[in-house]
C-alpha cells in the first residue's frame, strides 16, 4: 500500500502547516479547523491561484510567515496587501514550488488540476506529510508520484472523502484480506436527468451540487461522474489493487463515503455528513483523531440510503477514465489534461455539457499512449493534449 507508509509520533510543539491552495474550498476548511485550534498549529505558508485579497486576510488571521500567489503579475498587489504585518510575500509557479519544499511538518496539497503537480511533488521529495487533495497529481503522474513516496519516505495521506474513507476501513497490514474497494458517488444534480436533458443544461445548473461544497471544476466533474473516473484512478495508485477490484456505486445522499469488501465476506464503511472537515482533520491529526465541527450524524432522520449502479450510457466519463487506466503510460495524463480544457470551455459557454467527454474522448483517440519516465514527460503530453482538446473545443464553439 502506498499510503501513509511512515508513523509520525504526536509532537507537544505546534505543528507547522503549509497549504498549497488556501482559498479554495478544501483550503477555507482547513484553516477553519486550525483556526479553532490555534495551539496545536501554526502556518508556515499559504498559497493561491490569484485571490490577492482572500489570501492575504487568511495571511494574515493565521499569522502565516509566507504568502505566495502564483499569477506574478499579482505580486505587487499582494506586497500592498500585507504591507505592515510582516508577513513575506512572493508569486510566481516557481515560487509556489519553492514554498512547498519549505520545511513544514504538514502539507495541504489543494491545488486544483494539473498545477499542483511540481508542488507537490517538492513536499513529498523532502519527505513532508502530504495530505492529498489534489486528485489530478496522481492521475497525470501516479507511478512517478508514489515511487517518489517511497524513496522519500514521505508520508501520502488521502483527503478526498472516497480515498480517506478507505483509507479509515483498509486493513493495510493484510492486503490479501481484500477482496475489492467500493467508492461511492452523490450522482451530482443530473443522476436522473436524461441525455437529452443534459444537453441543454447551464452551467450554473453543472456547479449546483445537491450535497457538497465544491469549486465549479470539481462540482462539474461530479455531473458528469468524471470526477468518479480520476478517483479511481488515483484508489488504483493510492491502494496498489487491480482496476477490476474497484468498483463504483451511486449513493445520492453522500453519507457512506465508500466501503472495503474483505475476503470473509465482511463489508466495513464509514459513513459521516458530507463534510469535508471530517477528512481534512483525520489527516490533520493522523495517527491520532481530533474534533471537527461537523454536524453529528442522526441515520434515524435521514431515514433511509440508497444505491443504484452508474449509468455508462449518460455517464461516458467513467468509462473513459477507466480505459486510460487500463491503456496505462500517458493515457491518464491525456484524459486529465483534456478534461481540464473541456470543463474551463463549457464553464464560459462555448460548448455544452455533452461536449465534455466527446472531446476527452476524441483527444485520447488523437494523441498516441506513451511511456512517462519523467515529470518532463509529463508535462510535454499534457501540452500536447491541452492544445489538441482547445481545437476540438474551438471547433464545437465555431459550429
Amino acid at each position: 500500500m502506498t499510503v501513509a507508509l511512515p508513523r509520525s509520533e504526536p509532537k507537544s510543539a505546534p505543528r507547522s502547516v503549509t497549504i498549497l491552495g488556501s482559498t479554495g474550498s478544501v483550503g477555507c476548511s482547513t484553516l477553519d479547523l486550525i483556526r479553532r485550534n490555534p495551539d496545536v498549529f501554526e502556518i508556515e505558508a499559504l498559497t493561491a491561484n490569484g485571490r490577492v485579497e482572500r489570501l492575504a486576510e487568511q495571511a494574515k488571521l493565521v499569522g502565516a510567515k509566507v504568502a505566495v500567489v502564483a499569477d506574478d503579475s499579482r505580486y505587487q498587489d499582494l506586497k500592498a496587501a500585507l504591507s505592515g504585518s510582516g508577513i513575506e510575500a512572493a508569486a510566481g509557479p516557481a515560487a509556489v514550488i519553492e514554498v512547498a519544499a519549505r520545511p513544514s511538518d504538514w502539507v495541504m496539497a489543494a491545488i486544483v488540476g494539473a498545477a499542483g503537480l511540481a508542488p507537490t511533488m517538492a513536499a513529498v521529495r523532502r519527505g513532508a506529510v502530504v495530505a492529498l487533495a489534489n486528485k489530478e497529481t496522481l492521475v497525470c503522474a501516479g507511478p512517478l508520484m508514489t515511487a517518489e513516496v517511497t524513496r522519500s519516505q514521505a508520508t501520502l495521506l488521502p483527503v478526498d472523502s472516497e480515498h480517506n474513507a478507505i483509507f479509515q476501513v483498509l486493513d493495510a497490514e493484510r492486503p490479501t484480506a481484500v477482496d475489492r474497494i467500493v467508492l461511492t458517488a452523490s450522482g451530482g444534480p443530473f443522476r436522473t436527468l436524461s441525455r437529452e436533458a443534459m444537453a441543454t443544461v447551464t452551467p450554473a445548473q453543472a456547479v449546483a451540487h445537491p450535497n457538497w461544497d465544491m469549486g465549479a471544476k470539481i462540482s462539474v466533474d461530479s455531473a458528469t461522474m468524471m470526477n468518479k473516473g480520476l478517483e479511481v484512478i488515483e484508489a488504483q495508485h493510492l491502494f496498489t489493487i487491480p482496476p477490476e477490484r474497484i468498483e463504483v456505486l451511486v449513493h445520492p445522499q453522500s453519507v457512506v463515503h465508500s466501503m472495503v469488501a474483505y475476503v470473509d465476506g465482511s463489508v466495513l464503511a464509514q459513513l459521516g455528513q458530507p463534510d469535508m472537515r471530517t477528512p481534512i482533520a483525520y489527516t490533520l491529526a493522523w495517527p491520532e483523531r481530533m474534533a471537527a465541527p461537523v454536524e453529528r450524524l442522526d441515520l434515524t432522520e435521514i431515514g433511509q440510503l440508497t444505491f443504484e449502479a452508474p449509468d455508462p450510457v449518460r455517464f461516458p466519463a467513467l468509462r473513459l477514465a477507466r480505459e486510460a487506466l487500463q491503456a496505462g503510460g500517458s493515457a491518464p495524463t491525456i484524459l486529465n489534461a483534456a478534461n481540464e480544457i473541456a470543463v474551463s470551455a463549457f464553464l464560459e459557454g462555448r460548448i455544452g455539457f455533452l461536449d465534455i467527454a466527446q472531446v476527452v474522448e476524441d483527444t485520447l483517440q488523437g494523441l498516441p499512449v506513451s511511456p512517462l519516465v519523467s515529470l518532463e514527460d509529463v508535462w510535454s503530453v499534457d501540452r500536447e493534449a491541452r492544445a489538441i482538446a482547445s481545437g476540438l473545443t474551438s471547433r464545437i464553439g465555431l459550429g
